[in-house]
């Protein structure tokens, strides 16, 4: 795609313009992942020339516009990344040790344990299901009489509370 003078020179000045603050905001939202929120500022820019009719200045400042891009973009990408496994490199399988002493492991049991008690039922209950007792989103579900997408949605949130709560003992996963 070849952009005219005249577009080039619209979205340079849009970017001349708005591209620091954007990235500043955008910052926040990856959690300061430069890498990230420099692709989700490119992505609002060429989204603002996808559609100039947002950018007129008839219509207000374009500012609030990008924001709200940028801010969705930056949701979707969480959710992206959430859908799928993190893939784990070969290195960090060489450094896990074969046998584990066994007061270390009661002692993670125990934490964990407490931690999951410090939860709201309903998040220990999809943990429980889905971790301890392995069974499938959809299994899962069907035990707790809940939609799957309950169930999605409460493993999220409860998996963020239960991180929460291990930081507030010391541990960090």
């Amino acid at each position: 795609m070849v952009l005219s003078h005249a577009d080039e020179a619209v979205l340079r000045g849009l970017y001349d313009e708005h591209a620091g603050a954007l990235f500043q905001h955008v910052l926040r939202l990856t959690a300061g992942d430069r890498g990230r929120a420099e692709d989700i500022v490119q992505e609002t820019l060429l989204r603002a020339w996808q559609h100039p009719e947002a950018i007129r200045p008839e219509r207000g400042p374009v500012r609030p516009w990008l924001y709200t891009v940028a801010r969705h973009l930056a949701v979707d990408a969480v959710r992206a990344r959430a859908a799928r496994p993190r893939e784990v490199p070969d290195t960090a399988l060489e450094r896990v040790e074969s046998s584990q002493d066994d007061i270390d492991s009661a002692l993670d049991a125990w934490i964990v344990s407490e931690a999951l008690s410090a939860l709201s039922r309903e998040h220990r209950d999809v943990i429980v299901e889905l971790y301890y007792r392995g069974r499938s989103v959809a299994e899962a579900a069907q035990e707790l009489r809940i939609p799957a997408g309950t169930v999605k949605s409460r493993t999220y949130y409860a998996l963020r509370a239960l991180r929460l709560t291990l930081e507030e003992r010391g541990l960090t996963p």
